[in-house]
């Protein structure tokens, strides 16, 4: 908070948000722990948040109901591009606030501190207008700050070519931060910048950062919990300097930028390795540039990390455990199918076993394990690959994507003699893979004896557990997913409030939701008699196989995610 501390712990106690023995107790704390005494009363708001004895949500309505300030919601917001224009970018980050609307000749602008009039004044005087107030939770005023005005990731790392203004490492080892030796002023500040670039990323999470050349501008974009977010674009006419010093570090062509390149920059975060898988890609306007940021530690990720419940948990183990056959992940991209395959890999990886990928690129590298990286160019295509790799004896294959049917018969021949055989297929659910197999021209009969299980699978974000609280969803959205009036009445559900730790979204990180489809008997001769799949859907559902939707409400119903999350994601399941 940034209103007077003090004032807002007294009408905090006094309003029965927090008892005071609970305030005493925090106190003794901060105190114990050396915090200085003119940020005590800060941070004592912010330990009661962080325990949840209560909520910013909670303090913000109480200075409402006390300063006599209508509260607003910022969350889905849209305002015109004329108030944006009126109040700049600069004004609404050093005063935090949010401009939402002019209504004869007022500006309808969200505060969450209703004590600091002085900025109120100053703001009004600047903007030359008078200012009719709202209260907003500090969380959600930045959450919209950044996504309106795009997030200010880089400070004035462009503005300042002052080499003594530029960031250190930041935990960071692998990038340079433009104040090394040989580096010419020119230089200086681009080197920083992708420094900032990079780091931010990496802080925030994100698994991908997009540069994108656009007629006029020059867009960043991060993406954070399967979400695309802006942020604060750099000018156009550097866009050449910084494409340049990315396609540098990943070791690519700089003169070439007539074709698609790869490349990889590898670094280190906090003890961490961390691989950005670099793609650049000629577009009208420029080379548009994606860096994957694949973070080592996704795969120690247990089962129950993924997103499975231990009922499924149990089942993955005993398929992925067989001694020989094939099993399946499949997905659209960017679901999680090779962070599923690789932690079942690292549950696998004992020195009494020889496991051998081949991958189209190698996205992780993992201790222990033989990747092998295809090379078309040279030759090294999946096919041979695999008939190389089975010259190796290997108690475990792993088949980045199964595309085309001399991977697949070379796949199942692996199966059949004795190998156990992962891999990927792009279907939209997991009885689908049957169908596809025999699509790209395997025989239905060398389907049914080599495939074990297939699991389909997709991300969902996860509720905040910081900000978790009690929610009554739509029941339009409810009926939706499969929730009737009579389940919702047994269910709880909940949502995120925003909070810092989410950044006023809600959500924090995602896990998978599954339809775990195995091949019995039964199943087996269907798929050798060519039955269609519409049969064997459903007597794979007769035998017990939960929908991806299906398992999607379990997890809403554990308070996991939502059900506007599960329908996202779910969308054409019939």
């Amino acid at each position: 908070m940034t209103s007077d501390d003090t004032f807002v712990l007294q009408l905090v106690e006094e309003k029965g948000l927090v008892p005071a023995d609970i305030i005493k107790l925090g106190r003794e704390q901060l105190v114990s722990e050396g915090v200085n005494a003119a940020d005590l009363d800060s941070k004592l708001i912010d330990l009661l948040v962080e325990k949840r004895y209560t909520k910013y949500d909670d303090i913000t309505f109480m200075l409402a109901q006390e300063f006599n300030i209508p509260l607003i919601s910022l969350r889905n917001l849209n305002i015109d591009d004329e108030v944006k224009t009126l109040v700049k970018e600069d004004i609404v980050r050093k005063y935090e606030v949010f401009p939402i609307a002019v209504n004869n000749g007022q500006l309808e602008l969200a505060i969450s501190d209703p004590m600091d009039m002085d900025s109120v004044d100053n703001l009004s005087h600047i903007l030359k207008m008078p200012i009719d107030l709202r209260l907003a939770p500090p969380a959600e005023i930045k959450n919209a700050i950044d996504e309106h005005y795009g997030v200010n990731a880089y400070g004035d790392v462009l503005g300042d070519m002052n080499a003594e203004n530029a960031e250190s490492s930041d935990g960071i080892s692998g990038l340079a931060t433009g104040n090394e030796k040989g580096v010419s002023e020119e230089e200086a500040p681009i080197i920083r910048y992708v420094h900032k670039l990079i780091t931010e990323a990496v802080k925030r999470r994100a698994s991908d950062i997009h540069l994108e050349p656009l007629e006029k501008r020059f867009r960043i974009r991060y993406r954070i919990d399967g979400v695309l977010i802006e942020v604060e674009n750099p000018p156009k006419r550097l866009q050449p300097s910084i494409i340049s010093r990315l396609k540098l570090m990943a070791n690519i062509s700089i003169a070439e930028k007539r074709v698609p390149q790869d490349g990889r920059i590898q670094i280190v975060y906090n003890k961490k390795e961390i691989d950005l898988r670099v793609s650049s890609l000629p577009t009208v306007y420029g080379e548009s540039i994606v860096m994957r940021i694949l973070d080592k530690e996704g795969l120690r990720l247990g089962l129950p990390e993924l997103g499975f419940f231990s009922d499924d948990q149990a089942v993955f183990e005993r398929i992925v455990g067989m001694a020989d056959g094939i099993f399946l992940v499949t997905g659209p991209t960017g679901s999680g199918k090779s962070t599923t395959l690789y932690s079942a890999l690292n549950y696998l990886n004992h020195p009494d076993r020889k496991i051998i990928t081949v991958e189209d690129p190698v996205e992780y590298q993992m201790t222990g394990v033989n990747q092998v990286q295809v090379r078309r160019e040279v030759g090294m295509t999946f096919a041979a690959a695999l008939r190389s790799m089975l010259r190796q004896a290997p108690n475990i294959i792993m088949i980045g994507e199964i595309r085309d049917l001399e991977t697949a018969e070379i796949a199942i021949n692996a199966s059949l003699t004795g190998h156990m055989v992962f891999s990927t297929l792009h279907t939209n659910d997991a009885p689908s893979a049957v169908t596809r197999l025999v699509d790209i021209g395997v025989k239905p009969f060398l389907v049914s004896a080599s495939l074990r299980a297939v699991l389909a699978q997709r991300l969902v974000r996860k509720t905040c557990t910081q900000c978790k609280t009690p929610y009554a969803p739509d029941p339009r959205i409810l009926q939706a997913i499969g929730i009737n009036e009579i389940a919702a009445a047994g269910m709880s559900f909940y949502h995120g409030e925003g909070c810092p730790k989410c950044n006023g979204i809600g959500f924090r990180g995602r896990m998978g939701i599954f339809e775990m489809f195995i091949v019995n008997e039964e199943l087996q001769q269907m798929i050798y008699e060519g039955r269609t799949l519409v049969d064997i859907r459903t007597k794979a559902r007769e035998l017990g196989m939960r929908t991806m939707r299906e398992d999607g409400v379990r997890k809403v119903g554990s308070g996991l995610t939502t059900p506007d999350e599960v329908l996202k994601v779910t969308m054409n399941e019939a």
